[in-house]
């Protein structure tokens, strides 16, 4: 019983030995914390924060405490290094989480614990994260994935029961780890950075039904650049509010690719 908890604890991906380049990977009765990173190349506050969430969370290790993601956002890039890895859709996301939080402003480096400020996170003992993977999961969500040389398809299925708090939302991330920066200008030059977790493609998969369900099909496209452990996370969170009902990773490294 004891090890069965653990497998519907952390759930960890599944690996179908019949099909060459397909794998799955299912939610279980707990939470799965979700932490976003929102940081920039261009600002000095922001690497500790990288340091804090590759240290926190070892992108090779399914156990991790937590699911990570890093986006990097676009509103440094005129303070003299462009970070290659920004996106006008992660800023806005950020701005999205603001109002979501009834918050006035956004800055970097900020870190969200399950869609709300995470201003603790320095907090060795992380008991805020703890706390979150005690709680019954507001979803479930599946996911079936198809590696390719240049896109991975990806099935997804998510089904929210408690449909009282509003519609909810599906979202299908690839990430990425090992990336290197030397950086030549702006806060941080001359620094070199080695970015974790980087969101590299988000997609919204679907907002849930009047049964509380969404089920999509995505071709995410895998980056030119290309880093170490690619991983899915699909999550979903409330509309309204932005609280994140369950998170779900599978690493790609799990699938055999052509």
């Amino acid at each position: 019983m004891r090890y069965l908890s653990f497998v519907l604890a952390f759930a960890l991906p599944l690996v179908d030995a019949d099909a060459a380049s397909m794998c799955h990977a299912a939610s279980g009765a707990l939470v799965r914390p979700l932490i976003e990173l929102y940081t920039s190349e261009g600002c000095d506050s922001c690497p500790p924060a990288e340091r804090w969430l590759s240290g926190r969370f070892d992108a090779a290790d399914t156990r991790a405490p937590a699911i990570a993601l890093e986006f990097h956002v676009d509103y440094w890039d005129g303070q003299g290094w462009a970070d290659r890895f920004g996106s006008p859709q992660f800023t806005a996301r950020q701005h999205d989480a603001m109002r979501a939080n009834g918050a006035t402003f956004v800055y970097t480096p900020q870190i969200l614990l399950q869609g709300h400020d995470y201003a603790s996170w320095r907090d060795s003992n992380a008991k805020a994260i703890s706390e979150a993977a005690r709680a019954n999961a507001g979803a479930t969500i599946t996911i079936d994935a198809t590696p390719g040389a240049n896109d991975v398809v990806v099935h997804a299925d998510a089904h929210v029961a408690d449909r009282a708090g509003g519609a909810a939302k599906l979202f299908v991330a690839y990430a990425d780890n090992g990336l290197v920066s030397d950086i030549k200008g702006g806060e941080n030059r001359g620094l070199r950075i080695v970015h974790d977790h980087v969101v590299r493609v988000l997609r919204a998969a679907g907002t849930t039904s009047r049964d509380g369900r969404v089920d999509a099909t995505l071709t995410l496209p895998r980056p030119g650049e290309r880093g170490t452990h690619p991983t899915l996370v699909a999550f979903v969170a409330r509309e309204a509010t932005g609280d994140v009902l369950q998170a779900l990773a599978l690493p790609l490294d799990d699938c055999a690719a052509p």
